[in-house]
């Protein structure tokens, strides 16, 4: 007994730091998200594989999307140069470019579920805007 119970310590530790040592599971944002989920065929349609905006998308709502590294709203694209999560909320730095300016966004989402999440502004905190995601 004095026997199993010096083997099982190290045993327990070894393990334990081989759990706590693993990655944990990134968000994975990529993919479509619109303001609303009844109007992603309206937002986005898919071209040879590719998920594109649809003409007169923004008469429908809101959305973007997310491939990698990279962010393309409506009417700019945008670069990821930092993302951190913590507790559930994504938080970027993007640098971001439209046919007029180039600029740095910064933007948080806080993630309810696989399909759904919140843009929050940690500088008002009343103020959010939910997003669902859009499958094809």
């Amino acid at each position: 007994m004095a026997i199993a119970k010096q083997f099982a310590w190290p045993l327990v530790i070894s393990v334990t730091s081989i759990l706590l040592g693993l990655p944990a599971h990134a968000i994975d944002l990529d993919g479509a998200w619109a303001t609303d989920s009844s109007v992603c065929p309206q937002v986005f349609s898919k071209k040879e594989g590719k998920i594109a905006f649809q003409p007169e998308s923004d008469r429908y709502g809101n959305g973007f999307i997310v491939e990698g590294d990279f962010i393309r709203g409506q009417m700019q694209r945008c670069r990821i140069k930092l993302r951190k999560e913590v507790a559930g909320t994504v938080h970027v730095v993007a640098s971001c470019a439209s046919d007029i300016m180039l600029s740095n966004m910064q933007f948080s989402v806080k993630v309810i579920d696989n399909d759904n999440i919140v843009r929050v502004f940690p500088e008002m905190p009343d103020m959010s805007l939910p997003y669902a995601s859009c499958s094809f």
